[in-house]
């Protein structure tokens, strides 16, 4: 690891005024992708700036809205009563994150701002149709994913916190790698009033994405009979030592039933 300073601004202005000043300054939250790429030598910062002390962790109800500061931990997430009783999905998925070590120091805006194709947060934002906000502006989730560990973010812009509706119904189910815990498939299933939205993660070349096909047979009618006879094309999915693109689109399918049952439950 190359040496350098850790900085602890008190505010979120004060990180955003350090951020700007070098593009070799790096905003850390949890740092669990961050530092094994310095321990590793693959990456030189001048300095990392410590959001902890920017009030970055609340989370609250607003308007019905559920907002999520990004330095909310997975474990804060997963055993916050708020969002339990708001979205119990968002829950559960945060405490299928990782190790019990990775959720006592990742973070969701960490998570999201990293944009891993295998992370399990996007799945949420996107199949909730969430938005970003940053010390600049807010991102809905459809403008927010770019590609592979790519978002909308800019150089020197932060995430603050993140707003996700509550829906009808809604749950995630993930069929994860036995080794790291990342999903090979993770699929989120929101149900709302007048819409069904779908997300895959962990299977798509270019990231998270909505699947439009079982959108579609669940709005026609919300159950398991539904996917009865979906079949999803293996184009455009990952295709790795872990699984192949078929497996992952059949992988895609069983998710969604799974999470389909586990919403039609709560």
């Amino acid at each position: 690891m190359y040496s350098f300073s850790y900085l602890k601004p008190a505010s979120i202005k004060e990180a955003s005024n350090i951020l700007s000043v070098s593009d070799e300054n790096k905003v850390i939250s949890g740092g669990m992708t961050l530092l094994p790429t310095l321990k590793q030598r693959l990456a030189r910062v001048e300095n990392l700036i410590g959001l902890e002390n920017c009030g970055l962790d609340k989370i609250s109800l607003q308007e019905g809205i559920l907002k999520i500061g990004a330095m909310a931990t997975h474990d804060d997430v997963s055993n916050s009563k708020l969002i339990k009783s708001e979205n119990p999905a968002i829950a559960e998925l945060a405490s299928q994150i990782g190790d019990r070590q990775v959720r006592n120091r990742g973070t969701i805006g960490g998570s999201l701002a990293n944009n891993d194709p295998s992370a399990c947060y996007p799945a949420a934002l996107l199949a909730l149709a969430g938005k970003v906000h940053t010390n600049k502006r807010d991102i809905k989730a459809e403008d927010f994913f770019v590609d592979l560990f790519e978002t909308a973010l800019e150089e020197d812009e932060i995430i603050t916190s993140v707003s996700l509706p509550k829906p009808e119904k809604a749950a995630y189910e993930k069929f994860p790698n036995p080794a790291s815990r990342y999903a090979l498939v993770g699929v989120f299933v929101a149900k709302f009033d007048s819409e069904i939205r779908v997300s895959v993660t962990g299977a798509g070349e270019e990231g998270v994405f909505r699947c439009l096909e079982i959108e579609k047979a669940l709005l026609a009618e919300f159950s398991i009979e539904s996917l009865s006879n979906i079949l999803i094309s293996a184009e455009g999915l990952i295709n790795d030592i872990h699984a192949e693109a078929d497996y992952r689109a059949h992988l895609i399918v069983e998710m969604s039933k799974r999470a389909l049952i586990k919403s039609l439950t709560r």
